[in-house]
C-alpha cells in the first residue's frame, strides 16, 4: 500500500499536471495555506492566485495557479483552476510584458480600461514572476 497521493491539476483546457507519487502538497487557499498528505480528511477549499508546492520522492516542484478549487480525498488531490503553469515552464519575459500591459491599463486616465480585469491580470503576472523565481 502506497502512502502517496495522486494529483491532477485541471484547467478549462484539460489536465495540465498529473503525478502519482506526491508526498506533500502545499496550497494557498482563501483561508490560508494548507498542507495535504496521504490520509487527509476529505476537504474542498477555494484557492487564491498563488502556487502549489508539490513534494515527491526525490524533489519538489512549484506550480503557479490562478483562483479555483481543490478537492482532497484520502489518496487523491484534484486542483481545478483557470490556469496552471509549472515554474520551469514560465516565460518570465512574457510575464513581465503582461505585467507592464496591466499596469498601463491601470494607469489609463481615459477611463476606458476595465480596472478589475487589469488588477487581476497584474496579480496573475506578478504571481507567475514570483513562482518562476521559487524554483
Amino acid at each position: 500500500m502506497s502512502n502517496t497521493l495522486s494529483l491532477n491539476i485541471v484547467t478549462p483546457n484539460g489536465s495540465v499536471y498529473d503525478r502519482d507519487d506526491v508526498t506533500l502538497a502545499v496550497l494557498q487557499t482563501t483561508a490560508g495555506d494548507i498542507g495535504v498528505m496521504y490520509g487527509h480528511i476529505p476537504t474542498v477549499a477555494a484557492l487564491e492566485i498563488g502556487y502549489a508546492k508539490i513534494n515527491f520522492d526525490g524533489g519538489s516542484e512549484y506550480i503557479a495557479v490562478s483562483e479555483g478549487f481543490v478537492e482532497v480525498r484520502q489518496d487523491k488531490l484534484s486542483i481545478i483552476v483557470q490556469t496552471a503553469e509549472p515554474a520551469n515552464d514560465i516565460d518570465v519575459s512574457r510575464a513581465e510584458q503582461a505585467k507592464s500591459k496591466a499596469e498601463s491599463h491601470l494607469n489609463d486616465s481615459n477611463g476606458n480600461s476595465d480596472i478589475n480585469r487589469a488588477k487581476r491580470a497584474l496579480e496573475r503576472a506578478n504571481n507567475r514572476i514570483r513562482v518562476a523565481n521559487l524554483q
